[in-house]
């Protein structure tokens, strides 16, 4: 049996699986079939859709709504109100459930407050995405993306620091002084 907390005012249906640790705060709806990691956070007016998939330590803020053919992998930060959509063209008046657009966000990535992230863009691991971006392609890992719509300004560590990179393309993260090498207009973590 799972040990996670609910708050009285949140609803937990049915068929949905939540590991142990978890926190489900105030009038939050947890769907069916989806599953939610251990020592998450749910904050606040949050809806994890039927089938969304979140991994462990997965922190999301207050007033964040997580639509069927969302994934997040481990330790995923989604800032206050973020948006995530699942269908590119939606019409109240057709359904559209069987046009859900997959999106993933990998390891480690963070989405700021009121970001937007239109469905079918995978967010790759260590990314940043800036407040109130409205991201509309592929984030590859460790990119930082900001503005409307976003674009690339630069790389971040896995500490959530600003990369500098010299001319041999080598970055060292200020707080933890693992460096990385960029290449190519790919970043990754050197052993």
């Amino acid at each position: 049996m799972s040990k996670f907390f609910a708050h009285e005012t949140a609803v937990i249906d049915e068929g949905c699986e939540i590991g142990d640790g978890t926190k489900i705060w105030h009038f939050s709806h947890i769907m069916p079939n989806s599953k939610i990691g251990e020592n998450c956070n749910i904050g606040q007016n949050v809806v994890v859709s039927p089938d969304v998939v979140l991994g462990n330590n997965v922190k999301v803020q207050n007033n964040v709504s997580i639509y069927t053919g969302v994934s997040c992998d481990d330790d995923v930060f989604l800032g206050p109100s973020m948006v995530f959509t699942n269908v590119i063209n939606p019409r109240s008046a057709i359904n559209r459930r069987s046009e859900y657009a997959k999106t993933h966000v990998g390891k480690g990535a963070t989405i700021g407050a009121n970001a937007t992230i239109v469905c079918g863009h995978d967010i790759g691991e260590y990314a940043f995405i800036g407040a109130g971006a409205v991201v509309t392609k592929n984030v590859p890992p460790f990119a930082l993306v900001v503005g409307n719509p976003s674009k690339q300004i630069g790389w971040m560590s896995e500490y959530g620091h600003r990369l500098s990179f010299d001319d041999q393309g080598v970055a060292t993260c200020p707080e933890s002084g693992e460096k990385y090498f960029l290449s190519n207009n790919k970043v990754e973590k050197l052993k």
